[in-house]
């Protein structure tokens, strides 16, 4: 084994695998993730015993690349979406043409594409952002890349 092919252990996580979602309609969460922002369902999970499902979706494979995990408890439930949840971002190439087509679709931009602040207009390197709602209403912000 060369040094190249060793091994290496560390004491601390090394990778972010998934975050998870708690959604009300599964069905139209993995529709909008699929159809609408471009995602691939990866699997679904059923589990009887404790009554909830759960879908990985995202854009690579998950031995590599960071999935949202759609966890949908059986029965009614509603939740409190609470004041510490941030968003999570998604790169797109034309943020301009991107919301446009999720306005057309019926879904909330509530903050408008443009530079991220005003006061960085006059540099080269300002990035753009918008902010969409998912079906429950997590917020998505969106990044020009």
């Amino acid at each position: 084994m060369t040094h190249h092919d060793e091994v290496v252990h560390s004491s601390h996580p090394t990778r972010l695998l998934h975050t998870m979602l708690r959604v009300s309609e599964l069905e139209r969460s993995i529709k909008f993730y699929t159809e609408l922002l471009g995602m691939r369902l990866m699997r679904m999970e059923r589990y009887p015993d404790g009554q909830f499902t759960l879908a990985f979706l995202g854009y690579g494979d998950e031995g590599s690349s960071s999935v949202i995990e759609l966890t949908h408890n059986w029965g009614e439930r509603t939740y409190a979406m609470g004041d510490a949840y941030g968003h999570i971002a998604l790169g797109c190439s034309d943020i301009y043409a991107t919301c446009n087509d999720l306005k057309a679709a019926g879904i909330s931009v509530v903050r408008q594409p443009g530079p991220m602040s005003a006061t960085s207009l006059d540099r080269a390197d300002v990035e753009h952002i918008a902010f969409i709602l998912d079906p429950d209403g997590y917020r998505i912000e969106l990044i020009q890349t």
